[in-house]
């Protein structure tokens, strides 16, 4: 215990802490000059060696000599966010699961191993929901080896920042040598002021299958071969929107799944020489109000974490962030 300035500082966590969100306050040498002091809040994911690892809600992880701990306390999950419809990490990590499904998968105790011949991270990474029914260690030789099998890289899809997200996972995963390729935000938002945006949607068509000018538009693949349009075509309700551009090439593009009370929305592109025109507003708004027609009411979406145009676009949207993902790739042995 230590007392400055009139403040009492305690470090009321331990070792058996592992796994519960905490609030730590640490003496550091990188601090704003005048400050001695940084804080930080994360999941306490390791104690060893006298060295704690706290992962922030980002992924971001953060080492802490405990010598400089100055006080430290477990503090409650993340308050309910103010916006957005109610979500628990499980509902929706399996809900926009089934919105991109792969050509094969396969169970692992309660982990679900995904293969679509290399198309798109998501249908070829392992989703983790649950105990995989053996020892970490055996669980990623198995995937490890399953991959292998097919001629893909192993990676895993795991996920930050929201209750009962994977933060343990995630330090497990750098303990052994895994590499975290690519992180991308989840957000989520009211369905109903989506479609109720001020957006010219005269010029949107609307199909439930991708065709072959929709394609030249989503530039996602090599050879569109029928695992993009199996992996495309998946999912409870799927929809596709298109702005008429030139040479039989969408100005604008987009897909929807609707599932349950929930609307995705994916794959929103614009043409380089046709953005700031208001059409990727257009093509969301289009699909919003096809969702609601259908009795959705909430909307997700994915958004990669360093591109910041869709970010504020979506921000201006509604959209708020739910939690965030990251895809580990496997190390060789």
């Amino acid at each position: 215990m230590e007392f400055t300035g009139g403040a009492r500082f305690e470090v009321r966590i331990t070792g058996a802490d592992v796994g519960k969100r905490v609030s730590v306050r640490y003496v550091t040498e990188t601090a704003a000059p005048g400050e001695i002091y940084t804080d930080v809040v994360g999941v306490l994911t390791s104690w060893d060696a006298g060295v704690l690892l706290i992962t922030r809600r980002t992924g971001e992880s953060v080492r802490v000599d405990a010598g400089r701990l100055v006080s430290g306390k477990v503090v409650p999950a993340a308050p309910a966010r103010r916006r957005g419809p109610a979500a628990s990490f499980p509902e929706l990590a399996r809900v926009t699961a089934r919105a991109w499904q792969p050509v094969e998968s396969e169970p692992l105790g309660e982990w679900t191993l995904r293969a679509a011949d290399g198309f798109t991270r998501r249908a070829n990474s392992v989703l983790p929901l649950g105990d995989p029914g053996l020892p970490l260690d055996a669980a990623l030789t198995r995937v490890r080896e399953w991959y292998a099998a097919r001629g893909l890289p192993a990676y895993l899809q795991t996920a930050t920042g929201a209750q009962d997200a994977q933060e343990t996972l995630c330090a497990e995963l750098d303990a052994r040598g895994w590499t975290r390729e690519v992180s991308a935000q989840v957000r989520i938002a009211g369905l109903a002021p989506v479609g109720d945006l001020d957006a010219d949607i005269s010029a949107v068509r609307l199909a439930r299958a991708a065709d072959e000018s929709w394609l030249r538009r989503y530039q996602r693949f090599g050879e569109p071969g029928p695992h993009v349009t199996k992996v495309l075509g998946s999912g409870p309700s799927v929809w596709f929107a298109s702005v008429p551009g030139t040479e039989d090439i969408p100005a604008a593009i987009g897909r929807m799944v609707v599932d349950g009370r929930w609307a995705g929305f994916m794959a929103v592109e614009v043409a380089p020489e046709q953005r700031r025109r208001g059409l990727a507003t257009a093509v969301m708004t289009a699909l919003a109000r096809r969702a609601l027609d259908e009795g959705a009411s909430a909307a997700w979406l994915q958004v990669e974490s360093d591109n910041e145009s869709a970010r504020a676009l979506y921000e201006t949207m509604g959209f708020s962030v739910h939690h965030h993902y990251h895809h580990y790739r496997g190390t060789d042995g």
